[in-house]
């Protein structure tokens, strides 16, 4: 008997195919390709102590001026023309740029402390992701990957992590199922995910019969190939989100139009929006990024937009978390590459500055109105609490409950940790 000519597609080619039925036949556009680390490892299950149980990471990405935003330096040469605002807590000052997160600053802790080792931003944005340096032969996950791969999923159908508006760096060398799921638009939610026109559930069942038969031969041959497995569960969980109800997580459109116009009609507040959404129904981790932030020139001007954006956006996001009863769950996290450099060049702008920057998390245990660290009255130096990227990163860990100490092994057999050694900032915490 002749083989079939799918039979004899080596095994990329095949997940193209794959892709490629998916959106033809169903309308499916969710499913990421299986990256060329490690899969099948075995994984932990989380602490269930922790009181956070999601996260929503907003990603201010440029590098954000913490002097002009959260580290004012009143009086110095180096704070510029931006003028302070007192907030609702005594002893924490914001640039006039963010007059309504003065307001909410009792929901906060801004750690003024932050150092780190990289200076360029997709050096810098890999290490704040990951706590390691890029290196050529491996690629390292994220915290939403690190969260569903150690604590698992909140919801059996939507996807554990998603991605709004940024670069998807995928689950690095763990199981590619782990990879956050991209969303350009928040205002289009999920695209090519309903069925096409006409279809019915026979039809949808029919087509799946179809693509069983099609891959019998290959599954004798493959099915405990990891890659394989992975590619086949992102498959399944793609058809089973397409039918589901909790595809309505995706859609804006159903919240009111002043909550909306509350978080600003803007990519980014309505990709913040769209956070709450998902981690309401159930999605572990949510990324949204703004970007903007390089300000090597115009860097008053060019702040002043961008704070206000997330202005706007973080403050009505506090606030309806904490409307919904949800802000004890979430932790809320406005973080960056690096910050600016408190002496100002002569294009009127601040350039790279990963010596001492900002960085705040709110909820899910955290103690608001907290300030923790500080820099010298020019920001120059980090003077109180220095805390570097892995520190940071395992104060979220913590939070969450995450196993700080144990060890994945990526497909070379070389261990890795959530946090890469880095210690949590218990100080933070409630309790």
């Amino acid at each position: 008997m002749k083989q079939s000519p799918l039979n004899t597609l080596d095994e990329l080619n095949r997940r193209r195919f794959m892709a490629r039925f998916a959106r033809s036949m169903f309308g499916v556009g969710l499913l990421p390709f299986a990256n060329q680390n490690a899969f099948g490892i075995d994984l932990p299950t989380g602490s269930k102590s922790a009181q956070a149980k999601n996260v929503i990471y907003l990603f201010m990405a440029g590098g954000m001026s913490q002097i002009d935003t959260f580290d004012p330096k009143p009086g110095a040469a180096t704070q510029g023309p931006v003028e302070t605002l007192r907030s609702n807590v005594d002893d924490i000052s914001v640039s006039q740029y963010l007059p309504l997160m003065a307001l909410n600053m009792d929901k906060v802790a801004v750690v003024r402390s932050l150092t780190s080792t990289q200076g360029a931003h997709e050096q810098g944005r890999y290490f704040m992701r990951t706590s390691y340096s890029p290196r050529g032969t491996i690629t390292h996950p994220g915290l939403g990957s690190w969260i569903i791969a150690l604590d698992g999923k909140h919801n059996g159908t939507l996807p554990g992590a998603v991605n709004i508006g940024g670069v998807n760096s995928g689950a690095g060398f763990l199981d590619p199922s782990f990879s956050p799921l991209p969303i350009g638009d928040p205002e289009k939610g999920l695209q090519n995910a309903s069925p096409l026109a006409g279809s019915s559930v026979v039809d949808i069942n029919d087509g799946l019969e179809l693509s069983e038969f099609l891959d019998t031969n290959f599954h004798k041959t493959y099915s405990k190939v990891p890659r394989v497995q992975s590619y086949d569960t992102l498959y399944r969980e793609a058809i089973n989100l397409m039918m589901s109800r909790d595809l309505e997580a995706f859609n804006i459109a159903r919240e009111d139009a002043r909550l909306r116009e509350r978080y600003g009609r803007d990519k980014f507040g309505q990709g913040v929006l769209l956070a709450r959404r998902l981690i309401e129904h159930g999605v572990r981790f949510v990324e949204v990024t703004l970007g903007g932030w390089d300000t090597h020139d115009s860097n008053f001007d060019r702040v002043e937009d961008r704070a206000t954006v997330l202005d706007q956006a973080l403050s009505a996001l506090l606030e309806d978390l904490e409307e919904r009863d949800l802000l004890d769950e979430t932790l809320v996290v406005v973080a960056t590459e690096f910050g600016r450099t408190p002496t100002i060049n002569t294009n009127d702008g601040r350039d790279h500055y990963p010596k001492a920057f900002t960085s705040l998390i709110a909820g899910g245990g955290i103690k608001g109105g907290t300030l923790y660290g500080a820099t010298d009255p020019t920001g120059s130096e980090v003077i109180e609490n220095e805390i570097t990227i892995p520190d940071f990163n395992a104060t979220l860990a913590h939070g969450l409950g995450l196993p700080l100490q144990k060890e994945v092994y990526s497909n070379t057999g070389r261990p890795f940790t959530v946090a890469h050694k880095g210690r949590p900032i218990r100080e933070l915490f409630e309790s």
